[in-house]
């Protein structure tokens, strides 16, 4: 492991997308080390101002606005995304692609030594399962079948590129982040489960990794304490999971059921699932719907394969260690959604 070189009090950290779920956990991380945070987001968010944060409103597509926020830090942790699969590609291209682009440029001006880029393991994703991979066993697929990992495989490239002497750079890839306070994925789940319209793609024994919400804050942290230029850490791009590949039955009935809903067994051919995806598709870029289509032939085989991965990079490059286990992880879930 390389040297430690932590961050420290008085120290100035921009987090993009600070109000979002793992944003969040980030900036409260940075807070108790003492850092001086400032958030880049959509809209103006009061409980982070009286946490101590200073607020810069609007979109990472604004340069000039990039160029204030990152003025003046010592690094950058960029969490911002589009994700979901109903905006159009010119979106997806604006915050994703052109969004990062300002990240760096403003990086580069600004003399920032050290930036930490959210990315997603479905940079990687081709129509098979993955099972047990490292990073250097998973390359980027010839063709995407979503905007959303198109976009985010482009931006990572350009992120990891822009690694140099004056700007260390590194990738982190967390796997479907969960935990309290998500505003994503379990309240999709749960709003799918009371509504009975939860159903497995495929029998739902597929392996899947996931990450409890601290863990994947803590690996930012970590990766930002190794990050510097001559480490290993550097221009290189890593996956960031709890370690504990579980059938996709098991996450999601141990999510809905922490909120005190019944496990799920309703299942839907893979086939099926990907010729309604297909459908969907067809009339929600035809007609002009509105709103995220029920489900997508991307987002079909994504929940009919297994998707787990090697993290031993991650665990011998900058010691990250998984703290909180899924089942620690679902407790605090379940006293979570009581306290609601």
């Amino acid at each position: 492991m390389c040297e430690l070189r932590p961050l420290v009090e008085g120290q100035i950290a921009l987090v993009t997308g600070g109000s979002g779920f793992l944003g969040r956990a980030i900036v409260r991380q940075l807070l108790e080390k003492k850092l001086k945070v400032r958030v880049l987001c959509r809209k103006n968010y009061p409980d982070l101002q009286k946490k101590g944060c200073e607020i810069f409103q609007g979109e990472i597509s604004d340069a000039e606005l990039v160029n204030r926020a990152v003025a003046g830090c010592d690094i950058v942790f960029h969490t911002a995304a589009k994700a979901g699969v109903e905006e159009p590609c010119s979106e997806y291209v604006r915050i994703n692609v052109n969004g990062t682009e300002n990240i760096l440029n403003a990086c580069l001006k600004n003399k920032v030594s050290r930036l930490v880029y959210t990315s997603s393991p479905s940079v990687v994703f081709s129509h098979g399962n993955i099972e047990g991979a490292d990073e250097n066993q998973l390359h980027y697929p010839s063709h995407f079948d979503a905007y959303y990992p198109e976009t985010k495989a482009k931006a990572e490239q350009m992120a990891l590129k822009a690694n140099s002497a004056e700007l260390a750079t590194v990738a982190l890839r967390p796997h479907l982040i969960w935990g309290p306070g998500d505003n994503h994925l379990g309240p999709r789940l749960i709003s799918k489960a009371k509504a009975g319209k939860l159903k497995f793609v495929g029998d739902g024994n597929n392996k899947i990794d996931t990450v409890f919400i601290d863990n994947a804050a803590d690996s930012h942290i970590l990766a930002a304490e190794r990050l510097y230029n001559g480490s290993p850490v550097c221009g290189k791009a890593y996956f960031i999971t709890n370690g504990e590949p579980k059938t996709i039955k098991e996450i999601v009935n141990g999510i809905i059921g922490a909120a005190g809903l019944a496990p799920v067994s309703a299942t839907i051919p893979p086939w099926l699932a990907k010729a309604v995806g297909a459908v969907c598709e067809f009339a929600w870029k035809n007609f002009k719907l509105e709103g995220e289509p029920p489900i997508t032939r991307w987002v079909a085989r994504e929940l009919s394969t297994s998707h787990w991965f090697n993290i031993s990079a991650a665990k011998k490059d900058f010691g990250y260690v998984p703290k909180v286990s899924i089942e620690e992880g679902m407790k605090r879930l379940k006293e979570f959604y009581h306290k609601k």
